[in-house]
C-alpha cells in the first residue's frame, strides 16, 4: 500500500520544496564542499547504520526534534557540559536521547574533506531525514541547509521549551505556536511516535495513579491498559521497553493514528490530540498514509527552520560537542 502512495507523496515533496525558511537553501553545500557531496555522504553513513540497527531511525529523528525545540535547530543539544555550564543533553527529558556518536562519525568524515564547512546542526537535520527515509529508499522530505551552530546550551531551558509526554492539549499547542508551528504541525509531528520506544516511567501515572487516587486514565483503552500494566507492574522495571506504536515501532507508517483513534496512544500527550475537535479530525484523516506522509514532509521542513542561525550568525563547530573557542 505504501508503494502505491509514492506518486502522490513524491509530488508533495515538490510542493514542500518551495517552503524553505530562515535563510536556508537547497543544496547549500554543493559548491562549498567540492571534493564530496555532503548529502550523499550523510545518507551513505546513516543508511549503513540504520540497515544494521533499525531502531536508530527513531533515535536520530528524536535528536533533531529535541534540538529544534530548544534555541532552534542549532545543534545546541550536542554540546557537552563544562565545568561552568550544564548543557541541554543533561536535562531530564534529554537523558534518554542517543545518536550522538553517529553525528560525531559523520562530522569526522566531513571535516576530513571540507574542514570548517558543514555545521553540526545541518548534520542532525540531514541524518534525521535519512534515518527515516532508509525504509523507503527515497528522500521523505527536502532538507534545506545552511544552519550555523549555536554556542549556548543550557539544561535549564529544556523543561519550558520541549513538549512533555504528560502535557495536555492546551499546553502542547501553546508550545508549538511559540515555535511558529500550528495545530496541524502538532498533530503531524506527533506522528513521529509511529517509530521508537519508551519506558514505563513515562506512563506509570496513566496506569496507576492518574488523578491521585490510584486510578487509571479513563481515556486509555481498557484492554490496552491491562496489557501495559502487565508490561509495567507497580513498582516498575526501569529497563522495560514499550513500543510507542503497538506492534509497529520499527515501521514508519500511519498505524500510530489508527492506534490513537482506538484510544491506544501511549502518552498523555498522544491522547490529548483527541480532546480537541479539529485535532481529532486531522488525526482521523491521517490514518491514510498518503495524507500523513505529505503533511509530515511539510511539517518537518517547518520544524527544521525553527529559530535557525544563518549567514554570520553562529559558527561551524570543528567538534560537535564543544564550541570552537574551548
Amino acid at each position: 500500500m505504501i508503494q502505491k502512495n509514492f506518486g502522490f507523496f513524491l509530488a508533495s515533496i515538490l510542493v514542500v520544496g518551495c517552503m524553505g525558511g530562515g535563510g536556508l537553501k537547497m543544496k547549500y553545500y554543493k559548491k562549498r564542499c567540492d571534493p564530496i557531496s555532503v548529502e550523499d555522504t550523510v545518507r551513505e553513513i546513516v543508511w549503513s547504520k540504520v540497515d544494521k540497527t533499525p531502531s536508530l531511525a527513531a533515535k536520530l529523528l528524536r535528536l533533531h526534534y529535541h534540538d529544534c525545540f530548544v534555541r532552534g535547530c542549532d545543534g545546541s543539544i550536542l554540546l557537552d557540559s563544562t565545568q561552568n555550564v550544564t548543557t541541554e543533553k543533561t536535562a531530564g527529558p534529554n537523558r534518554s536521547v542517543t545518536g550522538y556518536d553517529i553525528i560525531d562519525e559523520i562530522k569526522t568524515v566531513l571535516e576530513a574533506s571540507c574542514p570548517g564547512i558543514v555545521s553540526c546542526a545541518d548534520i542532525v537535520a540531514l541524518a534525521a531525514r535519512d534515518a527515516v527515509s532508509f525504509q523507503f529508499q527515497t528522500e521523505m522530505w527536502p532538507v534545506f541547509t545552511g544552519r550555523k551552530d549555536g554556542s549556548i546550551s543550557l539544561a535549564s531551558e529544556v523543561g519550558t521549551n520541549l513538549p512533555s509526554a504528560n502535557a495536555n492539549f492546551t499546553t502542547l499547542l501553546s508550545q508549538f505556536r511559540t515555535k511558529g508551528l500550528d495545530l496541524k504541525d502538532l498533530v503531524t509531528l506527533s506522528g513521529a511516535h509511529t517509530i521508537g520506544n519508551s519506558r514505563c516511567a513515562l506512563v506509570a501515572r496513566r496506569l496507576y495513579n492518574f488523578t491521585g487516587i490510584g486510578d487509571a486514565d479513563p481515556s486509555l483503552d481498557e484492554t490496552y491498559a491491562q496489557t501495559l500494566r502487565k508490561l509495567c507492574p507497580n513498582p516498575q522495571n526501569p529497563a522495560t521497553i514499550l513500543e510507542m506504536d503497538p506492534n509497529s515501532s520499527l515501521s514508519f507508517d500511519s498505524n500510530y493514528y489508527q492506534a490513537l483513534n482506538q484510544h491506544k496512544g501511549l502518552f498523555v500527550s498522544d491522547a490529548a490530540l483527541l480532546t480537541n475537535l479539529q485535532s481529532a479530525l486531522i488525526a482521523k484523516v491521517f490514518e491514510d498514509p498518503t495524507v500523513f506522509f505529505a503533511e509530515f514532509a511539510r511539517s518537518m521542513v517547518r520544524m527544521g527552520a525553527i529559530e535557525v542561525l544563518t549567514g554570520g550568525q553562529g559558527e561551524v563547530r570543528k567538534n560537535c560537542r564543544a564550541i570552537n573557542d574551548q
